[in-house]
């Protein structure tokens, strides 16, 4: 009976380590992964302010929690699942796929850039009249949930490619572990910024004078603040966006435009002296992101220059 029971507490013991080094593995997988998509994180932080800004404040977290909720089904729900299949049956489509994720990126920074320059706006804003709040509310929401889907399915397809030679315990941990955490992290940063301008009027009407200037110090940050977002989500959306398709056409053979990014890193990286470790990835950056605003900028022509072909009355 003893013996029994030491063999008993051997093979607990033996299942124990088995599944903390799994969940090491998982750790460090997500770990990799999670810094892989950080550009697409910044983008996904800079863009749902925009979403919430501007109507009732008393909304605004009750609105953030409802994207929240959104997102975290749309990456547990239905991304999950599906990159969980294609890592299993499709592993050829995943680059495919990314890359017209990116091209979207592209797509919809390049959009973004051309408004910010005095150019044609497309759907509505903030500064249209708003008939009805409740439904433009209920229509805000929906969008902030079909960008994050995109966002998303960036976030899970780079994680993917990350793990995509990991077991399939592994691979699920991983895409879990990374969807959960970024979505906590991205919207707590969220409900932060938005709700910064509120926190500063509160500290400014304090009876502390020292807080009192802090207070009104964060109320006149927040319109630059939102300035600022606006332009690293832009610049963020082209840079991911052109960085997963020149990867993505590496991977399928044309690699070109890698060996540019490359050479230009490169030559960098080699006559900045001290500085050449950072100014190199800043320039390998400065050409993905260019690379991806001259695609987006074509994408953006074709979607609202040529006709839309006509469905036919039978």
């Amino acid at each position: 009976m003893p013996g029994g029971l030491v063999a008993l507490l051997d093979d607990v013991a033996v299942i124990a380590r088995a599944a903390a080094a799994s969940l090491d593995d998982v750790g460090m997988a997500a770990g990799r992964a999670g810094s892989k998509a950080a550009g697409v994180v910044i983008d996904d932080t800079a863009v749902t302010p925009t979403y919430v800004t501007g109507l009732d404040p008393a909304r605004e977290l009750p609105l953030i929690a409802k994207i929240t909720v959104g997102s975290l089904r749309n990456k547990l729900l239905i991304l999950l699942p599906l990159a969980i299949v294609l890592s299993e049956f499709l592993p050829w489509a995943i680059t495919p796929l990314l890359m017209i994720g990116g091209a979207f990126l592209c797509y919809e920074g390049a959009e973004k850039l051309v408004e910010k320059l005095g150019g044609e706006r497309h759907g509505k804003t903030l500064e249209d009249q708003i008939a009805d709040p409740a439904a433009f509310e209920k229509e805000r929401v929906a969008g902030a949930i079909r960008t994050d889907l995109i966002l998303s399915a960036e976030i899970m397809a780079i994680t993917l490619s990350e793990v995509a030679t990991e077991s399939l315990t592994t691979r699920f941990g991983v895409l879990a572990l990374v969807g959960v955490v970024i979505t906590v992290m991205v919207y707590g940063a969220v409900a932060l910024i938005v709700k910064m301008d509120d926190v500063g009027l509160r500290l400014a009407r304090g009876r502390l004078s020292a807080l009192r200037g802090v207070g009104r110090g964060l109320v006149s940050a927040m319109p630059v603040l939102l300035v600022v977002l606006s332009v690293v989500g832009t610049a963020a959306m082209l840079w991911v966006g052109g960085g997963i398709i020149i990867h993505g056409l590496e991977e399928l053979g044309w690699g070109v435009p890698a060996h540019w990014v490359e050479a230009a890193r490169q030559w960098v990286s080699l006559n900045a002296g001290a500085l050449g470790g950072v100014l190199g990835w800043a320039v390998g950056a400065l050409v993905s992101t260019l690379f991806g605003l001259v695609l987006g900028v074509a994408l953006a022509f074709a979607v609202h220059k040529f006709p839309r072909p006509r469905a036919t009355a039978s």
